[in-house]
Parts: C-alpha cells; sequence; structure tokens
C-alpha cells in the first residue's frame, strides 16, 4: 500500500482505496507536525551516534532510514492506546512525550529500565532482547480484554495495544508465539514489523521465501504490506488497524518495507555484508526527502522548512548539552525494588558490595 511515490507524487496505489478515508483525516497541521518529527529525530540519531563515538554511550542504536514508518504509526495511536517498543524506535517515545535524553541514559547504562510507562503516554521499555516485547504486548492486550477496557463501542476511551519488532526479530520463537496466542483470543492488537531489509548481516531474503505480511494469514488474522518509506501510508494502514483493534476486530499484521540506511548498531560494520549499490537505491528513497517533495508540491513554504531544520539542531544541541551532564548513580540502586519488601540476602549481598569497594580505597590499582 502506497499513497506517495518515490518522488513525493501523491499516487495512491491500487491497494490504497480502503485506507483513504484515514488518509483524508489529516489536515496540513498534521502534515507539518509529521515532518517536524521525522526531521528532529533524524538530527538526534546522528547526534546520539557522535555521542557513542565519543565514549559517551556504551551503544547505539540508529533509526535513520526508517523514519516515516515509525512517525506515520505512531501518530495513528490514541492517547489510551499502549506501545510496545524494540530498541529503535525512538521518535514513537518522543511523539509520546519521552525525553530522548532518558535513551541516552538507558544506552550509557545509568538507568536499570529508562522510564515508567505510564508518566509517558504508555510506552513501554526499550527491549533488547529480540521479539520478547511481542509477548509482553499480548499478554497486555489479554489484559485489557478481561479488564473490559476495550471493544465497548467508545472509540474515545477503547483502548489497543501495538508492538514494534523487525525482520530479524519475526524468525524468533516469541515473535511467532504471540501470534499464535493473539489471534486465538482475538487482542486488541497491532503487530507492526519495520523490515528494514537487514538482521544484523542476514539478509531478509535468507529469513524467508515469501513476503513477510503473508505469515499473518496462517495465524488466521489480516495482515498487508506498506511502504514504509511513505508516511502518509504508514498512518492511513495503521489508523485503520488500531481502529478495528478497538472495535473488537481482532489482532492484525503490518509489514512496513522500509531500510536500515546506517549500521544495526555502532557495533556493527555493515560495509563488510552490505552491497553499495543497494544502499545507494534506498538513500534515493529517503523517507524525508520524499515528503519535503510533497509538501512543497502542497505549497508549504520554505520558512517552515528552514525552521524545522533549526529547531532540529536546537534539540540536537540540547540533548548533547544534557547528555554530558548524565551522572551515574550510586551503586546501591542496582538492590533497590529487587523485593517489594526487604530481604535479607540482598540486605547481605549489599553489605558485602560496599566492604568490598572500600577495600580498594587508598590502593595504588
Amino acid at each position: 500500500m502506497q499513497l506517495l511515490s518515490a518522488d513525493g507524487t501523491f499516487a495512491p496505489s491500487d491497494a490504497a482505496a480502503e485506507f483513504l478515508p484515514y488518509f483524508d483525516r489529516l489536515t496540513e497541521a498534521d502534515y507539518r507536525t509529521f515532518y517536524r518529527d521525522m526531521v528532529v529525530v533524524r538530527k538526534f540519531d546522528t547526534e546520539a551516534a557522535n555521542l557513542q563515538r565519543q565514549g559517551q554511550l556504551a551503544l547505539w542504536v540508529p533509526s535513520h532510514g526508517q523514519e516515516a514508518a515509525q512517525v506515520g504509526s505512531a501518530h495513528a495511536t490514541r492517547a489510551q492506546d499502549h506501545i510496545f517498543p524494540s530498541y529503535r524506535e525512538h521518535v514513537v517515545g518522543m511523539i509520546r512525550g519521552l525525553d530522548m535524553v532518558d535513551i541516552l541514559r538507558m544506552l550509557r547504562g545509568v538507568t536499570l529500565g529508562g522510564w515508567t510507562p505510564e508518566e509517558h503516554g504508555n510506552f513501554h521499555l526499550y527491549t533488547l532482547v529480540l521479539a520478547s516485547q511481542t509477548l509482553h504486548a499480548t499478554g497486555y492486550a489479554m489484559g485489557m480484554q478481561l479488564d473490559g477496557s476495550t471493544a465497548t463501542g467508545n472509540p474515545e476511551t477503547d483502548q489497543a495495544v501495538i508492538v514494534y519488532y523487525g525482520d530479524g526479530a519475526s524468525s524468533q520463537g516469541d515473535a511467532n508465539e504471540a501470534l499464535v496466542f493473539a489471534a486465538s483470543y482475538q487482542t486488541p492488537q497491532v503487530f507492526f514489523m519495520q523490515n528494514n531489509h537487514w538482521a544484523i548481516s542476514v539478509p531478509v531474503s535468507r529469513q524467508s521465501r515469501s513476503p513477510l505480511y503473508l505469515r499473518a494469514g496462517g495465524f488466521g488474522m489480516p495482515g498487508i504490506q506498506v511502504d514504509g518509506n511513505d508516511v502518509l501510508a504508514s498512518y492511513a494502514v495503521t489508523a485503520k488497524a488500531m481502529d478495528d483493534a478497538r472495535a473488537g476486530h481482532g489482532p492484525s499484521l503490518i509489514e512496513a518495507l522500509t531500510y536500515r540506511v546506517g549500521a544495526h548498531t555502532t557495533a556493527d560494520d555493515p560495509t563488510k555484508y552490505r552491497d553499495p549499490a543497494e544502499l545507494a537505491y534506498w538513500v534515493a528513497r529517503d523517507p524525508i526527502v520524499r515528503f519535503r517533495s510533497y509538501l512543497e508540491g502542497l505549497g508549504i513554504e520554505q520558512e517552515f522548512l528552514d525552521s524545522v531544520d533549526e529547531e532540529a539542531a536546537d534539540h540536537a544541541a540540547d540533548v548533547r548539552r544534557r547528555a554530558l551532564e548524565i551522572t551515574s548513580p550510586e551503586r546501591s540502586v542496582i538492590f533497590d525494588n529487587v523485593y517489594a519488601e526487604p530481604h535479607p540476602l540482598v540486605v547481605e549481598q549489599k553489605a558485602w558490595l560496599d566492604a568490598y569497594e572500600t577495600s580498594f580505597d587508598g590502593s595504588e590499582s
């Protein structure tokens, strides 16, 4: 499903007809918001990678190239919905009110989780264990059914879940188990798979002999493939799927075709396994360039586009400044909340660690 061609022309594909009413919901203000979010997170992504290279983060996970899939789908959710990310959905968190520095704190290793979901738009914690978030999301969606917080007929309060995962994670057992339970219990849930073509160094062509969205049918749910570099298509497809989920029509799977322009993480070197011609093909289909071309065709003023670039630069500079101010927590925090009540074993272990660390005071090691 596609609404924008690669050059930014509005050219709906044959599969777009049922989704056009959702596109029609959008206003020029929405277009501006979509563009701003994509540009701001791209600049943030670059700054975060620089911070990692300068020794300020243990790791960085780039999202360059996947902005349209994430921005469009995130804006298709409602405030009451719950979002389960993997570890690359930076802009989704930003849209839900997360301070981007909290992501840097996590990847610097100074926090045990990162943030409290209910304080940040029901944006749940990043999950570094591949596909485990699909099970978390499915269990949460089953809980919504038991609580009666979905499929009541009131779209203003009915809840649904969206879970993000990648083509590589789709090969994990957890993802397939989640699909089984979601289909069996008809959970109010959307599986949003970002097919960025590479599971670290393994191409998607080796993972699956057929398009990944076709797997949905095997589990008994609808599946659709969308142009993940088209922010408008990503919004429209997700908006319909989330509406259907809230209304009690069960789960669905969206395969967003996109591309990971950067490395899998800063611990990876994609030049060792990726064809430069393939990279060039996708760079020419950059989601931000495409949408900017569409906006220019609508007559959006240059002043707005320039102001977004300026805002993105200011945001990145602010993130850098605050990231450099991050300090390590007291070591005692690792013992907090292990149990709901004080536990003698934890008390003993904390005392042992204190004694061990103190034993180095004054040493020359």
